[in-house]
């Protein structure tokens, strides 16, 4: 069955014009990364696909056998990270088609709502299982046991890392690059790209510097971190969307204390790896081939980039719920004031009928009457 990033129409548009790509882009792209699998299947042409999906750069020694394998970066991982981009798009395509298309058809959202549910949907799958991940490779790797080996042994204990770590930042890498053309992929509206770039940009930019300083033990944190409190908020989200708003408000109140918890705690582990870690390490010194980049000056700026990310986050997370108040504040104004209008338009009824039947009372009798008939 063939794969369809958006559901295709009645009409079919001429090949290789952009309706054509927008509708059969998961078939296009699922076909150029068989491209590279294949490959795998001739001596030929093994070495070249090899390149593209395995995981390059083999740092551990061949002697111990019993030592694990540890990696580190280099020109290959492009490569890779390109061949994962193109596997991003494919399961995008793929969640869109058979999970989320499904749900929209049963709740009949708007078109705002539609495009919002799709987000969070994706973007709730993407972060538990990226949450669920970081949090494995934290067990594995022994880094929640003692919060100095976010810093201890740095660089070389940090240079080489696990296979599920290298892999983990690939796919992040890969993930967050694919967002670019799925904008043209979805027909996003200009009003909602800017905020989607800025999204996809800060996290892609974060995860490329902690990969290649270094700094990939104290951005798993940070990143596991992220994503607990992102996909909770996500889930949120999408009970407000299906309707469940008993439910939603009570997650986005728990989704409130969370943020806040998490960026405190992003803020004191930034604080006590940059700060206070790595300033103990004997080393210093700037060495692009030992992959040493514990300098007072890239300190300085990664604990900053750090900071100021938190706390632009939340900026946002204030002033959004100061809009939020806001709105409340001018939605009971607005009631109060039509309760207010009813009242008087009430009264005034009451003191009109009031008042004719004092005229009317005040009459002789057979006038009365007379009032009264008419």
């Amino acid at each position: 069955m063939a794969l369809k990033g958006v559901r295709k129409s009645t009409k079919n548009p001429p090949i290789l014009s952009h309706e054509f790509v927008i509708q059969n882009h998961a078939d296009i792209v699922s076909c150029v990364a068989m491209i590279f699998v294949l490959g795998l299947m001739f001596q030929a042409t093994a070495p070249m696909a090899s390149v593209f999906i395995a995981v390059q750069h083999n740092a551990s020694d061949m002697e111990t056998a019993e030592a694990p394998m540890t990696y580190t970066y280099g020109s290959r991982d492009t490569a890779a990270v390109f061949f994962y981009c193109l596997i991003s798009i494919v399961m995008h395509a793929i969640i869109q088609e058979y999970v989320l298309d499904k749900v929209n058809r049963k709740l009949h959202l708007s078109k705002t709502k539609h495009s919002k549910f799709n987000e969070s949907g994706q973007l709730l799958i993407f972060t538990a299982v990226s949450a669920a991940w970081g949090m494995n490779i934290l067990v594995k790797d022994n880094l929640m046991v003692d919060i100095t080996s976010l810093w201890a042994n740095y660089p070389n204990g940090h240079a080489q890392m696990s296979f599920m770590l290298k892999f983990f930042f690939i796919i992040q890498m890969s993930y967050w690059l694919h967002c670019y053309p799925e904008l043209y992929f979805q027909k996003t509206k200009r009003e909602e790209m800017s905020a989607k770039i800025q999204h996809a940009s800060l996290y892609l930019i974060f995860c490329v510097a902690a990969y290649v300083l270094n700094f990939s033990r104290v951005a798993l944190v940070l990143l596991t971190l992220r994503f607990v409190e992102e996909g909770l908020l996500h889930v949120c989200r999408l009970l407000y969307f299906a309707e469940r708003n008993a439910a939603a408000n009570t997650g986005f109140r728990v989704w409130n204390v969370l943020f806040v918890a998490c960026r405190l705690a992003s803020i004191i582990v930034a604080i006590l790896t940059f700060h206070y870690g790595l300033a103990t390490n004997d080393d210093q010194s700037l060495d692009t081939l030992t992959g040493n980049f514990n300098t007072p000056f890239i300190r300085l700026n990664a604990l900053v980039a750090v900071c100021l990310i938190q706390a632009w986050m939340m900026w946002n997370f204030i002033h959004f719920h100061l809009r939020r108040m806001r709105e409340r504040q001018a939605e009971a104004m607005a009631i109060r004031k039509k309760a207010a209008e009813k009242k008087t338009k009430r009264g005034r009824k009451d003191d009109s009928k009031r008042n004719s039947e004092e005229d009317v009372s005040e009459l002789p009798e057979v006038d009365q009457q007379t009032r009264r008939r008419k």
